[in-house]
């Protein structure tokens, strides 16, 4: 049986996704993790140091896996070895070049469970869970809100904020032409956990290694 497939989605950047991931990595030991970034062949806007893999893009897709390509120190991947990961790979491609090479990553990975840092890989791949982070106020990003109704979970980093969260999500994203219906809201990644060991235990039949 393949591995159990969690993927981690934003509302926009900067929601705390890797974060997530690496908590989600200590909690469920053993685990592989994929980074999915799409470049483009033109600058970005930002430096390349923060995120412009338009050098590296070819006619292929490139999955880097080799640990002196991805144990980077202050890099998404180096962070998710440092949080206990098995293996990682990292997807580099265009937005043409996603559906094979997310195919191909997903297809190579050894382990009983991985987690998928992105959000339009959803559109060519079924996932086992998904989750949504997102932040109390702020952007929504298109490609984000296409993708809610895939969603199994909301994520919210830090503390429970005192209005109702809920009823603010679902403003937001009818502003988008999203409906919110009855994802449930979490909190704590450990909870999160807890969920994702339910849904593996469904598949496999047996328990998680943490």
């Amino acid at each position: 049986m393949r591995a159990t497939r969690v993927a981690i989605s934003g509302f926009s950047s900067n929601t705390g996704k890797t974060s997530l991931v690496c908590d989600l990595l200590r909690l469920n030991r053993g685990w592989e993790a994929i980074k999915v970034s799409r470049g483009h062949y033109r600058s970005c806007g930002k430096s390349a140091d923060a995120c412009c893999v338009s050098p590296l893009l070819g006619e292929k897709p490139l999955i880097l896996s080799d640990p002196q390509d991805t144990f980077v120190a202050g890099k998404d991947t180096g962070r998710y070895w440092q949080s206990g990961a098995s293996r990682v790979q990292w997807l580099i491609c265009t937005s043409d070049q996603l559906q094979e090479g997310i195919s191909l990553a997903l297809d190579s990975v050894r382990h009983e469970g991985v987690f998928i840092e992105g959000t339009s890989f959803l559109k060519y791949t079924a996932v086992d869970y998904s989750i949504m982070v997102a932040s109390p106020a702020g952007e929504i990003k298109s490609s984000a809100a296409s993708m809610i109704e895939k969603v199994d979970a909301i994520f919210l980093p830090g503390p429970q904020p005192d209005f109702d969260v809920r009823s603010s999500l679902r403003e937001r994203l009818q502003k988008r032409g999203a409906d919110l219906k009855d994802v449930p809201v979490f909190f704590s990644a450990a909870r999160l956990a807890e969920e994702i060991r339910q849904v593996h235990r469904a598949r496999h039949g047996g328990a998680l290694n943490c």
